[in-house]
């Protein structure tokens, strides 16, 4: 395997943004991956993890250490039981497993970035999330130095979260397998209310399609909105949320409608009404950054953007939002090397 050096991260990513890597190893095999933690290890040099780039800020002066892209491929069917490679886009598994008319994935279509990355956010979309339907991921333990394979509990999911997100660096996914369902799936989001419940799942990825790419959230290079990472902020939770429910009422009218979903962890709010509310249309923003012209929660780099840019604009926004109604939001991706963050 050959390990590179001064690799552009920026084409990597989809926000388009971020200095070069210092060395660069794409593993196709785990043989591979152990060679290039060998590598790092014996130069004392940070290692990062990037998948398909589609949830990184990376810094303007990118990354002195090496970045590791994992790239197993292999996507294989047996029955319901789904299993793909690292290096799989994401969106190629979906579609496959939409081929073979099994259903348990299809809302999470046209999601940028690889499969490996996809248990890290635990994605989730129109009603479902990658848990619902996940067997067992298989990862290379670098505290042990061996492929594990841990099932869904022991995965640690949560809301946009998960055990590799908690201890970033530890485990190196190669592998997902899902158990997935030749019967109907509920039907859990409205924008799908169209949608008889016993619909195909290619029915179902086409309404989906329809809907993301009516917002910008599919990744295209011809659409002026396409440099982002999706939803920048995540929607909030509030575990006492009856002091921020009414000060958004003070702030908006009493009898302003609150879009909100409960959770087992408490109200879930809408981050792209409140943004909206605290004055930021979509369109908003200033000179190479600004909100996406079709979905508030989208920051997008206009052309030219820095990261740095970017990052002072998305804590405008985040300010904004704090002062006018005492909610803060989080950020979604992954900050690597921007103002000491990683």
């Amino acid at each position: 395997m050959k390990i590179e050096e001064g690799v552009a991260l920026a084409p990597r990513t989809t926000l388009g943004v971020g200095g070069p890597a210092r060395f660069f190893a794409a593993p196709r095999h785990v043989e591979d991956l152990h060679q290039a933690l060998s590598f790092a290890a014996a130069r004392g040099l940070a290692v990062h993890v990037l998948g398909g780039g589609s949830n990184h800020l990376i810094s303007d002066a990118g990354f002195d250490g090496l970045i590791i892209h994992p790239a197993m491929n292999g996507l294989h069917i047996e029955g319901a039981r789904l299993t793909a490679g690292a290096g799989v886009a994401w969106d190629e598994v979906v579609a496959r497993a939409v081929e073979a008319d099994l259903y348990g994935i299809a809302c999470l279509s046209g999601i940028p970035g690889d499969a490996g990355a996809a248990p890290v956010q635990n994605i989730g979309a129109y009603g479902q999330s990658l848990e619902d339907h996940l067997l067992h991921v298989r990862a290379l333990d670098t505290t042990r130095g061996e492929i594990v394979e841990l099932d869904r509990a022991a995965c640690g999911f949560g809301y946009r979260d998960s055990r590799f997100k908690a201890a970033p660096g530890r485990f190196i996914i190669t592998a997902l397998t899902f158990e997935l369902s030749r019967a109907p799936t509920p039907l859990r989001h409205a924008a799908l209310d169209a949608l008889a419940e016993g619909a195909s799942p290619a029915a179902r990825r086409e309404a989906v399609l329809a809907q993301r790419r009516a917002k910008s959230m599919v990744f295209d290079p011809a659409d002026p909105n396409h440099r982002s990472v999706g939803s920048f902020f995540l929607n909030p939770v509030l575990r006492d949320p009856g002091p921020i429910l009414a000060r958004v009422r003070a702030a908006l009218g009493a009898q302003v409608d609150i879009p909100s979903w409960p959770t087992p962890e408490g109200l879930k709010l809408s981050a792209a009404w409140l943004i909206e509310r605290a004055g930021m249309a979509r369109g908003w923003g200033e000179g190479r950054v600004g909100l996406s012209t079709r979905h508030t929660l989208a920051v997008i780099n206009r052309g030219g953007a820095s990261a740095e840019e970017i990052l002072a604009f998305s804590r405008r926004v985040q300010g904004q939002v704090w002062s006018c109604f005492g909610v803060a939001l989080e950020p979604e991706p992954v900050f690597l090397g921007v103002l000491g963050r990683s």
